[in-house]
């Protein structure tokens, strides 16, 4: 067991003494900013009495991009079983988008304030009479002189705190508020760092992908055996590749739905290109449908008495053994629990891998140089029409 809410079994490699330096090097820096982020103790900047006068609304509206938007949308879809309200995501650019309904919030989440795409759906969607709230940075950017301009409620976006490492900053929380979750259960760096497991765990995966990229192995794959997850893993493909595809290096994960692409994708992982390394993710199903027995062939007798998530588990399973048989790289989570505290654990485990990943790797996890470039280049187009 990672935690009581994880269980994780590690790529077959040995441990990297330098990544331990690295990574007690990097937790002992207790002022750092960003990692009080993912601490019960950090302070937000909003006050949760003043955000309870918006749980009234049923529908809600997020507009924003890549990491402001990602991880509320991972965490709405993971816990969507316990959420009684309605969040539409809008994360693209998109032709037929419409303006909200009246019983609606809309919220605004830019770091910068200035991203083209945030600002040119917000121009659609918002109307003179809606109600919206803003998370931005603290500056004179467009949405903070909008959102002045609406007169609507504006929280700030911390800005040592980069889109895709803000799922447990305002960016995530609010939208978890709002959606009735406890977002105290969310932050659980305190209770991990005293974890030796997890930490052991942590330097064990960074050192064996660190050792794949030594090898050419740069293709991580998500063999993802859970729907309410892949807007997890959305979220963990922007982390990844976009904190770690600099200087000819990086890693670029693929998401694959299982067990669906056994049908499809399968072949080509089994007998492909050995250029690739796996990580098994699944979540334990406690409510799963029965086979009806009474609508069962002879044939099939063996799937008898068993529910989906058990025919799921043994496909899983079995796949793993013929990884193992064929000595493909993997590891394996498996979220024991549905909650909180689960996601906000693997959200947090992800992270630190990402960040510890850059260090090791000599590249700055945090910014997105070339990202700017295209930025600057589309508003030249546009600019000159």
């Amino acid at each position: 067991m990672l935690t009581k809410n994880i269980k994780i079994k590690n790529f077959k490699t040995k441990s990297n003494i330098k990544i331990k330096k690295i990574f007690k090097n990097f937790l002992l820096k207790k002022d750092d900013k960003l990692l009080q982020s993912f601490s019960e103790n950090y302070k937000y900047s909003f006050n949760l009495k003043k955000i309870k006068k918006y749980k009234k609304y049923k529908n809600f509206t997020l507009i924003g991009m890549g990491g402001s938007i990602l991880g509320a949308e991972a965490i709405y879809n993971f816990l969507n079983y316990k959420i009684g309200k309605k969040f539409t995501f809008i994360n693209n650019l998109n032709s037929n988008i419409k303006k909200t309904s009246k019983n609606n919030l809309n919220i605004i989440i830019s770091k910068s304030g200035n991203t083209l795409e945030t600002i040119s759906n917000s121009n659609v969607i918002l109307g003179k009479n809606s109600k919206n709230l803003f998370i931005t940075e603290d500056s004179q950017n467009y949405l903070m002189k909008l959102a002045y301009k609406l007169k609507s409620e504006i929280i700030e976006h911390r800005n040592y705190i980069g889109g895709r490492y803000s799922v447990l900053s305002e960016v995530g929380m609010v939208p978890a508020e709002l959606m009735g979750l406890d977002i105290k259960k969310f932050k659980r760096l305190n209770h991990l760092i005293n974890n030796k497991k997890y930490m052991r765990n942590i330097i064990q995966n960074v050192s064996a992908i660190l050792l794949f990229v030594k090898r050419k192995k740069n293709l991580s794959v998500i063999l993802n055996y859970d729907e309410s997850s892949n807007k997890l893993f959305e979220w963990y493909q922007q982390l990844v590749s976009e904190s770690l595809g600099k200087k000819s290096k990086g890693i670029i994960p693929l998401i694959s739905t299982m067990p669906k692409d056994n049908h499809s994708l399968m072949q080509y992982f089994l007998d492909g290109p050995k250029n690739n390394f796996y990580t098994f993710y699944s979540v334990k199903d406690k409510k799963s449908q029965n086979i009806k027995t009474n609508l069962l062939l002879n044939s099939f007798s063996f799937i008898k008495n068993k529910n989906l998530s058990q025919i799921k588990e043994a496909q899983r399973i079995a796949t793993e053994n013929i990884f193992a048989k064929k000595k493909i790289p993997f590891r394996t989570i498996e979220m024991v629990n549905k909650n909180e505290q689960s996601i906000g654990e693997i959200f947090t485990f992800f992270m630190l891998e990402t960040i510890l990943l850059g260090r090791a790797l000599k590249v700055n996890p945090f910014d997105q140089p070339s990202v700017e470039l295209i930025k600057k280049e589309t508003k030249k187009i546009i600019i000159r029409g």
